[in-house]
């Protein structure tokens, strides 16, 4: 995986992603996530807090990593989804389809 962005399980379960989500990071991303759909758990909890830099592949991730959940029948959710990415997929219409949790 790139240095530009990470994916670590913290003790209460949450995947958390920090990092940059672009064209350069996604595909290895994806291809390292399958611990996402490893476990047993039928929700998975996404924090994307520590996102620095986002574009439409990031968004493009969101997607297939739902896509993917839905497949193994289990639910996915995204948490401290970053501004820039949340009007992405409000101009992509995308925003209704994601299982985003919106703060406050």
């Amino acid at each position: 995986m790139s240095d530009l962005v990470s994916l670590s399980r913290g003790d209460d379960g949450v995947y958390i992603l920090r990092g940059e989500l672009g064209f350069i990071t996604v595909s290895p991303l994806l291809k390292h996530s399958a611990e996402l759909f490893s476990g047993e758990e039928t929700e998975i909890v996404v924090d994307l807090a520590g996102i620095t830099r986002a574009d439409s592949a990031g968004l493009s991730l969101l997607i297939q990593w739902w896509r993917h959940a839905l497949e193994m029948k289990r639910s996915i959710s995204y948490v401290h989804v970053p501004a820039q990415m949340m009007a992405m997929a409000q101009l992509g219409g995308v925003d209704e389809l994601l299982p985003i949790i919106a703060e406050g």
